[in-house]
């Protein structure tokens, strides 16, 4: 039975139809992908879906009672609430309902008792009084700080929050737009194993196309307004779209023909025009009329990079360069050798010290320890990952011409206008200022900005943000054919693959390793990220924490032959299960670590899908299993401390 389906939705800005008469159906269980280029209608898509937007022709039907929660593309403020206040936000009534509750309570001096009986009755009637209970599972779950402030994290953690957000009211339809942007890899791989576990129905947007390949079991094209669905995966989806295309381009063909035909026809002499055959020519302008009405697929942008004259044979040395911020270690002492024409990729968790990195190298920041040597004849472009290079209130041709109506290109005169088509932006687009545009569009303004300026050393923060396939493609053959010297900070493994012949991996407490190869070579020689930047420290220990920790403790007395003193307040069958939780405790463990090592092997999701789904369902088991039991631990360590 279907969760959701579109019925002959449409939604037009001005003329230029963005949804034109879309129908289709999901079930519980499918991960649905949307593509498209950027600006093919892709996030209005999933606003008709969830009520932001009205569309102007159509109607979305969703099941009765069936919940949907979404994951925004924009992160949440770093306000001053913490974890536990925001998390339980998203369980909407329950959640307000409850904080009026408690707020009627702390109001001694007035009589509340007939809002507050209505109140108990809200809350009965929507079983909301678990409330506290389920934000501390989600808590423990995606295992989040929950007394930490959104301002102390970083833009992965404050995502890591509003995913739980989302799922803490157990919907059954989740729309994700964008959701790794501003996530490092160690996130990313988490988020999908998160998502692979949820049994209702995904719809997502994302351009990370081993997020994709791993997560998507059905692909719907958004393209020139028109929706295509192809149940399978993202290869087998761009297999069938190959054919589809190639058979569109033939019947285009035989159309054009015909066309030619019929308009050489009724130009003909005055005695063919005096027997012509009126329905011939009611014919031919139906033609006119559907000519005029095919509407092109857009073009692929046009990429060029300017390299000035060859840099030095070495572009910058370090020996034994080390770099500290008072106690915490960034760099531990390394000697390391970057040589004209490298293309070398930085990978590690956000925060591990790949900027301060950069910085060294570029001579912006002093290291601590250390000598750097650079090299001569450096022309240096620098891709911003923040886009602080662009204007938001100035015009997209008046960021990359910098004031003029003629750039030079490789030694060649090109107007400002001509060349912003070659990265897909007409005239009018190109006139329109920075602050109208998409996310993908500001990135597609910055690689015209930053290709307008001659340069041997290209170095690029995270320049695969928001940006379409085909743009992305692009933009990898680009690199892989640019003379110069790159050095590119990417959490998209799939672009790292394929461009980089080197990576320079942030392993934790300042280590810091080269490997020959892209992020899936790294991986196969032994690398992997610290643990530490998949958990937040947190002061305050969580349930699960607290529960690992007292086991431990018990485990240690036993092994000393430390006879505990029984407790009055425990049966002996407690006292023999409270005691024999520790092994318990640890065997779950160890059988939930397999079975996470099992899950994250890429060539997991390409076995038998009954296989893959039992497996994921053990998982889902055992880590419930475990949560209980430790609930059960702490429920037994108080009674017999009481």
């Amino acid at each position: 039975m279907s969760l959701l389906s579109l019925e002959q939705i449409s939604v037009a800005f001005g003329h230029n139809p963005l949804l034109s008469k879309i129908s289709f159906a999901a079930e519980a269980g499918e991960r649905v992908a949307i593509i498209g280029r950027n600006g093919a209608g892709k996030s209005t898509l999933l606003k008709v879906i969830s009520g932001e937007q009205v569309a102007d022709e159509g109607m979305v039907r969703i099941e009765g009672g069936m919940k949907v929660a979404q994951l925004p593309q924009e992160l949440p403020d770093a306000n001053e609430k913490t974890v536990r206040e925001v998390v339980s936000e998203g369980a909407g009534e329950a959640h307000s309902l409850m904080t009026r509750y408690f707020k009627l309570l702390e109001d001694f001096e007035n009589d509340h008792a007939n809002e507050l009986s209505d109140i108990q009755t809200e809350l009965d009637r929507i079983q909301g009084w678990d409330l506290e209970q389920r934000v501390n599972h989600m808590i423990q779950r995606l295992a989040l700080p929950a007394d930490k402030l959104m301002s102390e994290l970083s833009g992965g953690w404050r995502r890591r929050v509003i995913l739980a957000q989302a799922l803490i009211s157990n919907p059954d339809v989740l729309l994700l737009d964008e959701p790794t942007n501003h996530l490092d890899v160690p996130t990313i791989e988490w988020m999908e194993q998160q998502l692979q576990q949820f049994r209702g129905l995904i719809l997502f947007i994302t351009h990370d196309r081993r997020f994709l390949e791993k997560l998507a079991n059905r692909i719907i094209e958004l393209d020139r307004g028109n929706l295509i669905s192809f149940s399978g995966n993202i290869t087998a989806f761009l297999a069938f779209k190959e054919k589809m295309l190639e058979e569109e381009e033939r019947a285009n063909a035989l159309f054009d023909k015909r066309l030619a035909e019929e308009e050489v026809w009724i130009r003909q002499g005055i005695k063919a025009r005096r027997t012509r055959n009126e329905g011939r020519v009611r014919a031919l302008k139906a033609l006119r009329e559907e000519r005029s009405e095919r509407i092109n697929r857009q073009g692929n942008a046009k990429m060029a990079i300017e390299t000035k004259d060859k840099s030095g044979k070495l572009v910058a040395e370090f020996t034994q360069v080390g770099h500290s911020f008072e106690d915490k270690v960034i760099l531990q002492p390394m000697d390391f050798v970057v040589n004209r024409g490298d293309r070398i990729g930085l990978i590690g968790p956000n925060g591990c010290g790949k900027s301060t990195f950069l910085k060294i190298l570029l001579g912006d920041l002093e290291p601590t320890a250390g000598v750097v040597r650079q090299g001569t004849k450096l022309n240096v472009a620098y891709f911003d990952q923040l886009r602080e290079q662009l204007d938001p209130e100035q015009t997209v041709a008046e960021n990359v011409g910098e004031g003029k109506d003629v750039i030079e290109i490789n030694g060649q005169n090109k107007h400002v206008i001509g060349y912003l088509g070659d990265f897909l932006f007409p005239p009018e687009r190109a006139r329109t200022p920075v602050k109208a545009l998409s996310g993908g569009e500001r990135n597609r303004v910055l690689l015209a900005k930053l290709f307008t300026r001659p340069a041997n050393l290209l170095i690029m923060d995270e320049p695969t943000n928001d940006l379409d396939v085909e743009t992305l493609e692009l933009l990898e053959e680009l690199l892989m054919s640019y003379d110069g010297t790159l050095l590119l900070v990417s959490h998209d493994r799939a672009f790292l693959d394929n461009v980089v012949t080197s990576v320079i991996a942030f392993e934790g407490e300042g280590r810091v390793k080269e490997y020959v190869g892209g992020y899936q070579d790294w991986i196969r020689q032994g690398g992997k990220f610290p643990t530490e930047s998949t958990s937040q420290t947190d002061d305050i220990p969580s349930k699960k924490e607290k529960a690992r920790a007292d086991a431990k403790k018990v485990e240690e007395d036993k092994k000393n032959s430390v006879q505990a003193k029984p407790k009055a307040k425990l049966s002996y069958k407690m006292q023999r299960e409270f005691d024999n939780m520790p092994a318990t405790i640890a065997k779950l463990e160890e059988e939930i670590a397999a079975l996470h090592v099992t899950t994250s092997a890429p060539e997991f999701y390409t076995d038998d899908a009954d296989k893959v789904q039992k497996t994921l369902a053990k998982l889902a088991h055992k880590e419930e299993e475990l949560e209980t039991t430790m609930e059960r631990w702490l429920e037994l360590e108080e009674m017999q401390n009481g």
